[in-house]
């Protein structure tokens, strides 16, 4: 008699679970609060009730499958819980359409009102004491709370969109931290084909520029060609379209152009105006457009173009245009766990002679007439069917040159031809969670490359 009722208290739980089970999808598609309280009460009573039957002498094989299953259920309800701590983050790891990294584009998700999210980054960069020829590196090591990032967005209609990016880099303005608006731009939402944005906007150029959310990329730092050629993170003042027509999805803008006076030999960085008192004499466009119809695919090309003089003068007085050219060509795919890059860019710079003149620039100081640069990035997530987190060894082999053409009467500096291995492994205890550790195999034409080893923390909310 006493098997018979273990028996059938046995049949209960497999029953009960079997309940639980079915519940739990719809609880998760409520988004209910008391319905995870209530799962969590029914996982609490079926541990009980096993261990009451493993004391009365019930089969451990039975009782070890019924475990099994709660085991299961109990990993669900905290995948419930996880999704209700970060509601609204958009889909997969890029917000297509939005062109935007999860956080970033929280606030499409939201029927009305306010919606607020955020990231942030902390990076430990130890630095080779010797460069490759064996020259003292001169690197001190350095421990930087990168970037602590605010997003708040208002969605006040279902056309209306309002989202803002506020960063605080380097924890502190005493210490040479600083404090921007990334970008800050209204949509009006009229269909998936046109969509209208204007305002401060990132340019839809390469990956990182608008997804580099740390979540979003392999690699404690980001490939140095989508610092230099690429500017990263580059935003401007704009007005512009964005969509998708059924396997592609495209963004075009019209722009403040670069200002070349911060262009140097190490690329175009310092010509980002960055929306502050932006000068508006050059404009330019930019545009994108990708194949997403594959799934897991994506394949596509951006491009920029406009001169980016801003009414800079030569010696004779008159302006130097500067026409500045930007293309990228890029692919990712994910199947599994297997997720893999690619970039490569190429920049051209016309009027330079007259460009080094106008800004002094002498010998291997030229501006480079043309730019190169791109990667190839591999990692594998070791725990791919695990949905709670990923362990993923990465490697990065990154070319780029920043000097492949120079006008007569200038020359190249071989430290600016680079080649870069980054071998590293990305850790996400939850999908909001990441933490990061790489080497860097830095080396130049010159041989004054310096190794570094890297360890980063990153978070999105």
């Amino acid at each position: 008699m006493l098997k018979l009722s273990a028996a059938k208290n046995c049949l209960m739980l497999i029953l009960m679970c079997a309940s639980l089970w079915t519940v739990a999808p719809v609880a998760a598609a409520d988004d209910d609060e008391e319905r995870i309280r209530a799962l969590e009460r029914e996982v609490a009573e079926l541990q009980a009730a096993i261990a009451e039957l493993r004391a009365m002498g019930l089969a451990e094989e039975r009782l070890a499958e019924v475990e099994r299953r709660l085991g299961l259920l109990a990993e669900e309800v905290e995948d419930l819980k996880l999704a209700e701590a970060a509601p609204e983050m958009a889909p997969a790891e890029s917000g297509e359409p939005y062109g935007l990294g999860p956080a970033a584009a929280k606030v499409y998700g939201k029927d009305q009102g306010v919606s607020i999210g955020g990231y942030g980054e902390a990076l430990l960069q130890l630095y080779d004491d010797q460069k490759d020829d064996g020259s003292a590196s001169a690197k001190v090591d350095q421990f930087d709370f990168l970037r602590a990032v605010l997003y708040v967005g208002y969605k006040f209609s279902d056309s209306w969109v309002l989202n803002t990016e506020i960063e605080y880099e380097h924890a502190s303005t005493s210490e040479d931290g600083s404090v921007s608006v990334e970008f800050a731009y209204l949509d009006y939402l009229y269909r998936d084909q046109f969509n209208l944005r204007a305002g401060l906007v990132l340019l839809p150029m390469g990956w990182l520029n608008e997804l580099h959310e740390p979540t979003v990329y392999l690699g404690a730092t980001r490939p140095v060609t989508e610092q230099v050629i690429i500017p990263t993170t580059w935003r401007e003042n704009g007005v512009g379209a964005w969509g998708e027509f059924g396997s592609f999805d495209y963004r075009t803008y019209v722009v403040n152009g670069l200002d070349a006076a911060g262009f140097s030999a190490k690329g175009l960085r310092g010509g980002r105006q960055k929306g502050a008192r932006a000068k508006a004499e050059d404009f330019a466009w930019v545009g994108r457009l990708d194949y997403t119809g594959v799934p897991g695919l994506i394949v596509g090309a951006a491009g920029y173009i406009g001169d980016s003089g801003q009414n800079l003068a030569d010696s004779s007085g008159g302006s130097i245009p500067v026409g500045t050219t930007i293309v990228d060509l890029h692919a990712e795919y994910r199947r599994g766990g297997l997720k893999l890059r690619g970039l490569y860019t190429r920049a051209t710079v016309d009027d330079v002679a007259e460009l080094n003149r106008a800004l002094g620039f002498a010998g291997n100081q030229s501006v480079g007439e043309q730019l190169e640069g791109g990667y190839l990035e591999a990692g594998y997530d070791v725990l791919p069917g695990n949905r709670r987190n990923s362990l993923i060894p990465y490697l990065r082999w990154e070319q780029l040159n920043t000097q492949v053409e120079v006008p007569d009467g200038w020359n190249s500096n071989p430290a600016n031809d680079q080649s870069i291995v980054t071998l590293g492994v990305a850790y996400q205890p939850i999908p909001q969670l990441i933490f990061k550790a790489e080497y860097l195999n830095v080396d130049d034409e010159a041989g004054t490359g310096v190794d570094q080893f890297n360890l980063g923390l990153g978070y999105i909310f």
